[in-house]
């Protein structure tokens, strides 16, 4: 832990320098080269920081992946690594958890010796804040905590963890500790504001930067790749998409079972499944006994740049999410960047769709949970084209007016502002004594 000691002998920079801008040191779970959810919200984040003049530096945390390299660049990106934890009790259940925080809280601090930042800027899981926030604490840098989803939720999800377990509620207990100590905590949505709130954490403390869309990247287009439509067989119009990952929740085997219904009520409906995940083998499977071989075409992972070429093909966009903590709570990025690229939208009724979508006014609701419900809400989209436009229309204003990546990300301005200013306002008290 040398790297902690010899930064807290200096006097910790309170706020960024005139010779400099404002510099961020995020700390993440992963990053490119893996692709996900999480990882294109950090790449938006990280590109509109920049776009407002600051610098950032980049560490991933030793679930990143098995190698030893202490540094990697990836395209124009340079993500600082920490080699994982080894040993043999780094392996066993629970004792692997406090190993994995103790190798990123020492790579950290070797991080933070070097670059000198003005703010940490920890990535949920907790296994990222505990680490920072000890490190914000030997340096006096103020620590900015953001949740993406708790723990324990995915954990649940991932089958990892039964909810209200033990393990469940000690993972609760720590993100519970690293929200109380954090200088300011941010998160994707009110679904889970509203748990911090219960949580006793002060409503002062918490501000929601949203999920977004580049609509430089992800906007409409009236062409349609005609060797994608015929490689899959696909009638304009009748074309069903879904773009994401592959997991329980996201209730991928209700929208097959939904399908064979579909098919009696408009026979050119095809659907096209983009992604991966745990569940990919399982769906595989059901499509074979469903006989739906030649009307689901499962595509996998496509190349980041190449999605708006798929959704080109698409006409509605599926989310049948089903009902779960983690999916009433948080809010997903793909509805908005089908939004933004002009196709409707059709989702399940969970709480993370609604703070999203207005059922008939920037999109299409369903129960979740029933297969008939999604066959009957997708047959009548599919037959009926009247008020198509006007809906298509509002989910694009709504992306441009509330969802775009600079209106969200400006919002760590006041954030990054306030701990900043009560910091240097900390020290100023204590020089006084």
């Amino acid at each position: 832990m040398s790297g902690i000691l010899s930064v807290a002998r200096r006097q910790a920079r309170p706020e960024a320098s005139a010779e400099r801008p404002l510099r961020i040191l995020h700390v993440l779970d992963h990053s490119l080269p893996l692709h996900s959810g999480y990882t294109f919200r950090t790449l938006a984040i990280l590109e509109a920081q920049r776009a407002l003049g600051w610098e950032t530096v980049q560490l991933t945390g030793p679930k990143q992946g098995s190698s030893q390299q202490r540094e990697e660049h990836i395209g124009d990106w340079m993500f600082y690594r920490t080699p994982p934890a080894s040993g043999l009790l780094a392996g066993l259940p629970l004792l692997r958890y406090r190993f994995l925080m103790r190798a990123l809280q020492t790579r950290l601090a070797e991080v933070v010796d070097s670059v000198r930042p003005d703010i940490l800027h920890a990535h949920s899981p907790v296994l990222d804040a505990l680490p920072a926030l000890a490190v914000g604490r030997a340096t006096g840098i103020p620590v900015v905590y953001e949740v993406r989803a708790f723990w324990e939720d995915a954990a649940v999800d991932l089958g990892t963890a039964r909810e209200g377990g033990a393990r469940y509620r000690l993972t609760r207990a720590l993100e519970t500790r690293a929200l109380q100590r954090a200088d300011a905590v941010t998160t994707i949505c009110d679904g889970l504001r509203g748990d911090m709130l219960e949580r006793g954490i002060s409503a002062d403390r918490v501000t929601v930067i949203p999920n977004a869309v580049d609509i430089a990247r992800f906007r409409s287009t009236a062409s349609v790749d005609a060797k994608l439509l015929e490689e899959y067989g696909l009638a304009r119009g009748y074309t069903l998409g879904f773009a994401g990952s592959f997991y329980a929740y996201e209730g991928l085997d209700l929208l097959l079972r939904a399908m064979p219904l579909v098919l009696q009520a408009v026979p050119q409906a095809r659907l096209l499944l983009l992604g991966g995940g745990p569940q990919e083998d399982a769906l595989r499977a059901l499509a074979n006994s469903l006989g739906l071989e030649r009307v689901v075409h499962f595509v996998g992972r496509v190349p980041h740049g190449e999605v708006t070429r798929y959704y080109g093909v698409m006409d509605i966009m599926v989310y049948p999410r089903i009902s779960r903590r983690l999916t009433e709570l948080v809010t997903p990025l793909k509805p908005l960047e089908a939004m933004a690229m002009g196709k409707l939208v059709a989702a399940s009724d969970v709480g993370g769709h609604r703070e999203l979508i207005r059922d008939g006014h920037n999109g299409h609701l369903f129960p979740a949970g029933s297969a008939e419900a999604i066959a009957q809400c997708l047959a009548t989209l599919l037959k009926t084209h009247a008020g198509r436009d006007r809906v298509i229309a509002n989910g694009q204003e709504f992306v441009e007016r509330e969802r775009t990546w600079s209106a969200s990300v400006a919002r760590y301005r006041a954030v990054y502002a306030d701990v900043l200013d009560r910091r240097r306002r900390s020290a100023g008290g204590a020089h006084d004594r």
